[in-house]
């Protein structure tokens, strides 16, 4: 376990530091932050903070999350476009992967078949259309038929070693880096940085259960005020020339605690998972349903539990920040700023029938005796022989994703979304899939800090590792 490191650089008596660059967030995009500004920069001391006492706590734990890779490939709801800008960043982490020792890349990165599963005419028509148009641009696709689906995926299939009775079509992908522990991953992220300096008058300065209370402009720095924690003295104050803000929800808290962002909104959906004995070899999707502006249901293999097969997300409206926070309301009290353009979002989310009845019914997951029963339902389009005493909920198990609401377009955001405060100053808000694009964020702001502070910034070393194109132009 990762403990807190104190801070290397000296401290004056009224306990203020100065940085280069301050990282707000220890999940897995603050923490690829740190990683690419070690690696491919010249900067001399870089300083990340995380509220907890251990890295990827939040949504970049192990149980908040999919533990997904979103290439676009089999994600339904992503159109061409935004399919192909995000296969470029989601090949970044199986290409990081290559970086690693073989013990920690398999900890971290993990190569499963996957594929997108089409059930009755209406769904395999649509799916026959979507593999015309994608896999010009995905050559790894395989468009499998019912009995090409039973060889990849037995139990998807077959019931009673028969063939299931309705029209069946996938498009499936044999073997590529597909599922992440995102925890993990943020874990190397920061022995990465650290190895990179190692021996050089550089600095990576990682500060455990410590929280920022402020953040000031003071002509071209930032004062920021840290809250070190129980037990560790009295506030810091620490000089940054940079600050980016990757703490999920809470960026959105800080940015309006400072008066940006102010035309956001927040509405958190929460995520349940169910688990059943390993039934799949893979991950298995479902059709993304057009009206949903929310995941569709999958199955895959957990990466933490071994022999079991996790299903879900179930998508609850909580309001909280944290699942499993509760002091997180009055946070989320904070964001979600309630008027009329707000109540406009939520009367058009309801007033659609599909949704409603979406909704209504995701709430009935979490009634502990009749959500097992609700669910089963829905998992069996993936594997229709599980049986009810196949399910547990998954205790524990689920985050929330900070889902933003447009105040001034009055519609609800589906990707992230990068506040732009002033130069020098971002706070960045990455729902899902914000883990898969974690480097190709990282890449986006190291290229803003660059420009910002002059520093050097390898970028043909950054694009050559990870991304494998010749960049003569960055």
């Amino acid at each position: 376990m990762l403990k807190r490191d104190a801070s290397p650089c000296a401290e004056s008596p009224d306990r203020e530091a100065a940085t280069d660059v301050l990282i707000v967030g220890g999940g897995v995009c603050g923490t690829a932050l740190l990683f690419t500004l070690a690696r491919y920069t010249d900067l001399a001391h870089i300083t990340l903070v995380e509220r907890y006492a251990q890295l990827a706590q939040v949504n970049s734990k192990a149980t908040s999350n999919s533990q997904t890779i979103h290439c676009g490939d089999i994600e339904t709801n992503y159109t061409l476009e935004k399919a192909l800008r995000v296969k470029r960043t989601a090949e970044m982490i199986g290409r990081y992967g290559d970086l690693l020792d073989p013990g920690r890349r398999d900890r971290c990165v993990f190569r499963t078949p996957k594929m997108v599963l089409a059930v009755g005419p209406r769904e395999c028509e649509l799916l026959r259309e979507r593999f015309q148009l994608f896999s010009p641009h995905f050559p790894a696709m395989e468009l499998l038929e019912k009995q090409q689906i039973a060889a990849w995926e037995p139990q998807v299939a077959l019931v009673d070693g028969v063939l299931r009775p309705e029209e069946l079509l996938a498009i499936g992908i044999r073997l590529s880096p597909t599922a992440v522990d995102y925890e993990a991953l943020s874990e190397s992220f920061v022995a990465l940085a650290n190895d990179a300096v190692a021996g050089l008058d550089r600095v990576v300065d990682v500060r455990l259960a410590t929280s920022v209370i402020q953040i000031e402009p003071e002509g071209d720095h930032y004062l920021v005020q840290l809250d070190p924690g129980a037990g560790e003295g009295p506030p810091t104050r620490l000089r940054a020339r940079h600050v980016v803000v990757n703490a999920g929800a809470h960026s959105l808290l800080l940015a309006q605690k400072m008066g940006y962002g102010l035309e956001y909104s927040c509405l958190p959906v929460a995520g349940s998972f169910y688990f059943t004995p390993d039934v799949l070899h893979g991950k298995v999707y479902t059709l993304q349903n057009d009206k949903l502006p929310f995941a569709a249901l999958h199955g895959d293999p957990d990466v933490r539990s071994p022999g079991k097969t996790r299903f879900g997300p179930t998508a609850l409206l909580l309001p909280l920040l944290e699942r499993y926070r509760p002091a997180s309301f009055w946070e989320f009290l904070r964001v979600l700023r309630l008027d009329g353009a707000v109540l406009a979002v939520l009367w058009q989310l309801f007033g659609d029938g599909d949704i409603r009845a979406y909704i209504l019914r995701n709430l009935l997951f979490e009634v502990p005796w009749l959500r097992r029963r609700l669910f089963l339902a829905d998992a069996r389009k993936i594997v229709p022989a599980l049986q009810l005493d196949d399910l547990r909920f998954a205790e524990g198990y689920g985050g929330v994703r900070p889902q933003l609401i447009d105040r001034q377009a009055r519609r609800l955001m589906l990707g992230e979304v990068s506040i732009p405060a002033r130069p020098g100053l971002s706070f960045n808000v990455t729902p899902s899939p914000g883990g898969t694009c974690c480097l190709g964020n990282a890449e986006r702001d190291a290229l803003a800090i660059r420009d910002h502070l002059g520093c050097q910034f390898d970028h043909a070393r950054l694009v050559q590792e990870l991304v494998g194109e010749d960049s003569r132009t960055s």
